[in-house]
């Protein structure tokens, strides 16, 4: 239940002028924070035309479909899930299928197994017209551990194997992390080739690990007609960012392409809307999780950006935490970057991500969905 209902009744106009500087006020305690406390609403856009001020022209705009990615609700019945969503005007989803998201609400053995319950399982979004647009299986199919490749491989030779018989375009994931050398047996995430022995460790990696592997798995999905494996650009794996993802693609083919979390980047130091250009002037704009990262820039002049907090108890040191969309950037950001995705044709999903450690499962979900429908709504000149 919000808790906020004064913030869901504001009008549409109201809240892309005010929620920028209400949020950042509300972020100066760490401990309570809601927004980036160094972060402003930022100047106004410039109008591309339309008959509503702010609205792209009709060319370019387009009503691209806001969803969740259900692994914010892991207790919750597939059917508690889909009716909580279809009161909440969801219009699509992302569905676990096992890795680090699990796969709560998608039995994908059974559904493989039996075409009568896969069936029956679609026909529950169908009837409540939400797509079911992505499969996620992140995990880390690279691992040293030959347990733990062989089981995150075979989770995705089984999700290719569900897109196929769902007709679903889309599969998301990471891209795994080797070990350092034959003998490891953790993964070793190199980012920095100096010593020598670290640019020897990444070289190696790439050449007996990384391209091999996903070439393999590339065309494994290719030959059950899926062509978009889209990766996210996180932390610990050998795609962490827009470089190295394109490197991949280079390497392996244009099955390979992002899943555009900039809650990833923005503490790298991306900018969001140029990172959107590259990656969909180059066709490896896949899908696009919502989520949005704080700032505390006390911290962050104390500490840098390797300070991440993912619980309220580490909020007082941590130098950036994950928000719901909105919370760690003003209403005017998001809206431009809903516009460069209109801007570079994107026809995946908005899927909103929630892994913000104060407003957790469905209220950083509705936040989100509020923030999302209204910059969606301005850019396409319609009413919310």
């Amino acid at each position: 239940m919000d808790r906020h209902p004064s913030l869901l009744q504001s009008s549409r106009r109201n809240f892309m002028v005010t929620s920028g500087a209400v949020l950042a006020a509300a972020a100066m305690n760490p401990s309570l924070a809601l927004a980036n406390p160094g972060a402003s609403a930022g100047p106004a856009p410039q109008e591309t035309g339309g008959s509503v001020p702010g609205a792209l022209p009709k060319d370019i705009a387009r009503k691209i479909s806001i969803g969740v990615f259900d692994a914010a609700f892991p207790d919750w019945t597939l059917d508690q899930m889909l009716e909580k969503f279809s009161a909440w005007g969801v219009e699509a989803v992302e569905i676990g299928t096992g890795g680090y998201p699990g796969s709560h609400h998608c039995p994908v053995q059974e559904l493989l197994d039996d075409p009568a319950k896969l069936q029956a399982w679609k026909k529950k979004f169908d009837d409540r017209n939400i797509q079911v647009a992505t499969l996620s299986c992140h995990g880390n199919p690279l691992h040293p551990d030959s347990q733990v490749a062989a089981r995150d491989a075979e989770t995705f030779r089984k999700t290719v194997q569900l897109a196929e018989k769902l007709d679903v375009k889309v599969i998301v994931g990471f891209s795994g992390c080797p070990g350092g050398s034959p003998t490891d047996t953790q993964p070793n995430w190199v980012t920095y080739r100096w010593p020598p022995e670290y640019a020897q460790m990444q070289d190696w990696q790439w050449k007996e690990k990384v391209v091999p592997y996903w070439k393999d798995a590339a065309k494994y999905a290719r030959e059950h007609g899926v062509h978009r494996l889209a990766f996210e650009m996180h932390p610990n794996f050998v795609v962490y960012n827009p470089k190295s993802l394109l490197k991949l693609r280079d390497a392996v083919g244009e099955e390979i392409g992002a899943n555009c979390d900039l809650s990833h980047l923005f503490w790298q130091g991306c900018d969001a809307v140029t990172v959107i250009h590259l990656l969909g002037k180059q066709g490896a704009l896949f899908h696009a999780h919502m989520k949005d990262t704080c700032f505390y820039k006390s911290n962050v002049d104390k500490y840098g950006v390797l300070n991440f907090a993912f619980e309220t108890k580490d909020l007082p040191e941590a130098s950036e935490t994950f928000r719901a969309v909105g919370y760690g950037h003003g209403a005017n950001t998001w809206k431009e970057i809903l516009r460069a995705y209109m801007e570079v044709g994107y026809d995946g999903i908005f899927s909103i991500e929630n892994e913000d450690p104060i407003l957790p499962g469905e209220v950083g979900v509705q936040r989100a969905l509020y923030v999302l429908k209204n910059v969606r709504s301005e850019l396409l000149g319609t009413s919310a």
